[in-house]
């Protein structure tokens, strides 16, 4: 291999490395109060539209029934953003997915257990 393939063999390694695992959005905190469902995101990067899908399980004993699927798009605007998605639970516990989408890919996801 010559210095010039290593050199460009090296580049595409570190860019790899760079873009590997990388986001710029999380999700925090996910609760329930009022009528609506808070969820805190962090966003490092540019300011945007992010998708926010919201998929809601109620657990029974050791079952899970999917109760709803709601989404909305979201301006995300400084690092630290909370959103309230309206929706009514009941008393009971629950599994709540939220997802976060930008450009039609998922950037990130979590799964939070709530009780009400």
């Amino acid at each position: 291999m010559t210095g010039r393939s290593c050199l460009l063999l090296g580049f595409f390694l570190l860019l790899l490395l760079a873009a590997a695992g990388c986001t710029t959005l999380s999700i925090g905190n996910v609760s329930y109060g009022a009528g609506n469902l808070t969820v805190t995101i962090t966003n490092t990067g540019d300011p945007g539209d992010t998708g926010v899908q919201v998929r809601v399980y109620k657990l029974d004993e050791f079952t899970q029934h999917e109760l709803l699927t709601t989404g909305t798009t979201v301006t995300l605007k400084g690092t630290e953003n909370t959103i309230e998605i309206p929706l009514h639970l009941d008393t009971g516990r629950y599994k709540i997915y939220v997802y976060l989408t930008k450009n039609g890919q998922r950037e990130t996801a979590v799964i939070r257990d709530i009780t009400v």
